[in-house]
């Protein structure tokens, strides 16, 4: 039995695994991006970033998770009582029975790239400004001000914030069964729903508390690296 339950709660575990890598590869960067648009010095762009960000840290995680996967299917209910509606409609129409996993992976990623962009933020802004003085007076471009002499003392700066939203993130992925993804939770409670059993669910704690602790020694390790860069 305890092989079964294992097995089951590691094909759960996998589809954790899959929602976590997708979204911290494709929300880190565009956290970054969008924290360039909340510092934008034309004010309408700021404005709509700002706004944005404080929809979607304003609102429940899961709430994000029903609108992004059930909000296209009400779109095209809407655009079958138009005459002819046009091909982005359709197109969205097709989207939705395509695949859960989507639907959840891209309401991660908006949600955590808004969190990420907020701590990308604060560690720029925390960076002193005489350091873009100083490299444009060596003749630097404003890119490479950044990429070579702000960058790694903004990383330093965000790491400890950015390795707890990260293991956040984690722990997140078991609302993915809210739309009915199979990920380990899930897993757990189809022991508990057929067989009555509880100590699957339980079990499911040691592969998180695994997933956490090897992150926490990895971030730790991280900062030890970065320690030059005292700010």
């Amino acid at each position: 039995m305890f092989l079964e339950v294992t097995k089951s709660l590691l094909e759960g575990f996998f589809t954790t695994l899959k929602l976590f890598g997708v979204t911290l590869v494709i929300a880190l960067p565009l956290g970054l991006l969008v924290s360039f648009g909340s510092m934008s010095k034309i004010k309408p762009i700021k404005a709509i970033f700002k706004t944005f960000i404080w929809i979607i840290r304003g609102t429940p995680l899961v709430l994000q998770m029903i609108v992004v996967f059930y909000g296209p299917g009400l779109i095209s209910n809407w655009a079958q009582n138009i005459d002819n509606p046009n091909a982005l409609i359709t197109w969205i129409a097709s989207w939705t029975v395509m695949e859960r996993f989507v639907a959840v992976s891209v309401a991660f990623i908006i949600n955590y790239s808004c969190y990420f962009s907020e701590i990308f933020r604060g560690g720029i802004e925390a960076i002193p400004e005489g350091q873009y003085e100083a490299g444009q007076v060596l003749g630097m471009s404003k890119t490479q001000i950044f990429f070579k002499v702000v960058l790694l003392q903004v990383i330093k700066r965000i790491i400890p914030p950015m390795s707890n939203e990260i293991i956040t993130l984690v722990k997140d992925t078991s609302l993915a069964r809210v739309i009915s993804v199979y990920e380990i939770i899930w897993a757990g409670e189809k022991f508990m729903k057929l067989d009555g059993l509880l100590w699957p669910l339980l079990y499911t704690g040691v592969f998180y508390l695994l997933f956490c602790g090897i992150l926490t020694i990895l971030f730790g390790k991280i900062e030890k690296k970065l320690d030059y860069y005292r700010g």
